[in-house]
């Protein structure tokens, strides 16, 4: 925990420390909206098998470039979202097939879907055009969130599951509730900006979230030794300057 805790400051402290370069200064400020697709999974101790759950993110993204430092365009960016997080079960069996359920006549399925507000703070370093043409950038910090609501879509219940042909018999969470609605952890991603004089910035990004906290308990009288998310999101912003 205090290790997660370290890593959080640093991310935050990234952008003042890029502040305090000497470089060409910057005041500029954009505001705009953001929309894309995840893929999201938990990483359960015991495993669980899983496949990425489908889902969406969206809402609204903030930017200030504060500094051009030589050729690197220096800024902080922030968001924030409606999240889908979750996982799908992999319910297969030793040969790798759908577990069939003669109990239901279909095969067994499993997915829990979460909403999140999500909250992503991040240093943006940016390479190539910045009023106008296409530049290249990177972007990392932590993320903080907080669970909205969560819903299970199944089609059988423990009573009546198939855990005979299954190869993972791991399904205590299958009936717990989320237990921690807070969140956190560190994002990065990678992408491209368009930037028009008239019209705005258009960005364009692949970003991976890995989370350092639980949504389970995870000392020696819980279940689950670690029950963290995971997250690969596609997204597509746009920003008009202020």
């Amino acid at each position: 925990m205090r290790k997660a805790i370290h890593i959080i400051i640093l991310g935050l402290l990234v952008p003042i420390a890029m502040h305090a370069q000497i470089g060409d200064y910057r005041s500029d400020f954009s505001i705009g909206v953001n929309g894309g697709l995840t893929m999201t999974n938990v990483g359960f101790v015991p495993k669980v098998t899983q496949t990425y759950l489908p889902g969406y993110t969206g809402g609204i993204s903030m930017r200030y470039i504060c500094e051009k430092y030589f050729k690197t365009i220096c800024s902080i960016y922030a968001e924030v979202n409606l999240t889908q997080m979750g996982w799908r079960e992999n319910i297969i069996d030793l040969e790798s097939q759908p577990v069939f359920n003669e109990l239901t006549g279909d095969y067994d399925k499993y997915e829990r879907q979460m909403k999140y507000i999500q909250v992503p703070i991040m240093a943006h370093l940016a390479w190539g055009k910045e009023k106008k043409g296409m530049n290249f950038f990177i972007e990392a910090g932590p993320q903080f969130g907080y669970l909205l609501g969560e819903k299970t879509v199944t089609n059988f219940t423990l009573d009546n599951a198939n855990m005979e042909d299954r190869t993972n018999k791991t399904c205590a969470q299958d009936t717990m509730a989320v237990e921690k609605k807070m969140d956190y952890g560190i994002c990065a991603g990678v992408g491209v900006e368009f930037s028009y004089p008239k019209l705005g910035h258009f960005l364009l990004s692949g970003r991976y979230y890995y989370g350092l906290g639980n949504i389970y308990g995870a000392t020696k009288r819980d279940y689950f030794s670690k029950s963290n998310h995971a997250a690969i999101e596609v997204k597509l912003c746009y920003l008009f300057d202020l």
